[in-house]
């Protein structure tokens, strides 16, 4: 190569080494990761959990992944690896994290971790908890179900005996009282057994023994078991059920008057936005108020729902004088676990 040909590619290579360098390197986007206990699936709730991390996501320009978990051993794993890639925000779904999120947090005091559905005692700073005041929305279903009971006798079923879920069938029975003095509440009934939450079976069984003693109106407290709740009333004429969460009305049509909603994908937005600003507390509490919980039936999807309720108007201006009453303070729920 001649000397000036040495000159000339020198000359080149340098043009091109300032040309790259004034090009800006694109910064990758932030990932915000949910981590859900089992896969979505047909699963409504984790759902909503998926469209809340989406929303969060959007409104900040960062991206959004889903982690879906089988089993612990998957679920640690999961969470590990959203920690691994980085991400500023890593929330979870339900109890089943607790001890994982206790363990993981303190050891990764850079990354922003929030848990939906239930708390950890003693929770580091960087662990926000997501609750809801499930007793507000219980009341309300409560109401509901002895306003439109014909048999003035209605019921609820547990999955299992445990505090939380007081919080749900003792604030149904005090609902169903205060709106009708004269309803019948049965005593609670519990589906106990291996797995309470997933025994469609058993919850069934519970389910027409509650209708063989008059009830017409149920509220099934037993997630996966509540297929079984809704095939026993769906076989009863006149019986129908409340469900839990998400709309189930179109479970069984026909059958389920209403269901109780829990906005985690309303939550999770404002939970992650308040913990961006400086502004998040370690536990944040949302009910009716804050429109963390509602009733299908006082929602703008009533008329496309399937839930029967939409055939009683009177009793839904009833119920939404009992929510403005909860929202105003004039009627104050109690919590059962706080008690």
């Amino acid at each position: 190569m001649t000397t000036a040909s040495k000159l000339l590619h020198i000359c080149l290579g340098s043009v091109f080494a300032l040309s790259a360098a004034s090009v800006p390197v694109k910064a990758e986007e932030p990932s915000y990761v949910l981590v859900t206990p089992s896969r979505i699936g047909v699963n409504k709730f984790l759902g909503l959990g998926k469209t809340g991390i989406e929303k969060a996501a959007a409104a900040q320009g960062a991206n959004a992944k889903i982690f879906e978990g089988t089993d612990p051993s998957t679920r640690r794993q999961n969470v590990q690896a959203a920690i691994d890639m980085g991400a500023p925000i890593v929330a979870v779904i339900g109890f089943e994290f607790g001890d994982i999120i206790a363990d993981l947090a303190p050891e990764n005091p850079e990354t922003n971790f929030v848990i939906i559905d239930t708390c950890i005692p003693e929770a580091p700073e960087n662990v926000y908890c997501a609750v809801f005041r499930e007793q507000e929305i219980a009341y309300l279903a409560g109401a509901e179900a002895a306003l439109t009971s014909s048999s003035k006798t209605v019921g609820v079923i547990g999955a299992l005996d445990i505090p939380f879920l007081h919080r749900y069938t003792d604030s149904f029975a005090l609902g169903a009282k205060t709106a009708r003095p004269d309803v019948n509440v049965l005593p609670t009934a519990w589906i106990g057994g291996d797995n309470p939450f997933q025994d469609p079976v058993r919850a069934q069984t519970q389910a027409a023994l509650q209708l063989a003693n008059g009830a017409d109106r149920i509220y099934a407290v037993a997630a996966g078991s509540n297929g079984g709740v809704f095939k026993a009333v769906a076989e009863k004429p006149g019986a129908m059920a409340i469900g839990l969460d998400v709309n189930q009305c179109g479970d069984a049509p026909g059958a389920i008057l209403d269901s109780t909603l829990k906005r985690v994908d309303v939550i999770l937005p404002a939970t992650i936005d308040s913990i961006l600003k400086g502004s998040a507390k370690p536990v944040e509490s949302f009910g009716l108020a804050e429109g963390g919980l509602e009733l299908v039936a006082m929602t703008e999807e009533l008329a496309a729902s399937g839930c029967m309720i939409a055939q009683a108007p009177e009793v839904i201006g009833q119920i939404t004088d009992l929510h403005t009453k909860i929202v105003s303070g004039a009627i104050t729920v109690p919590d059962p676990m706080a008690q």
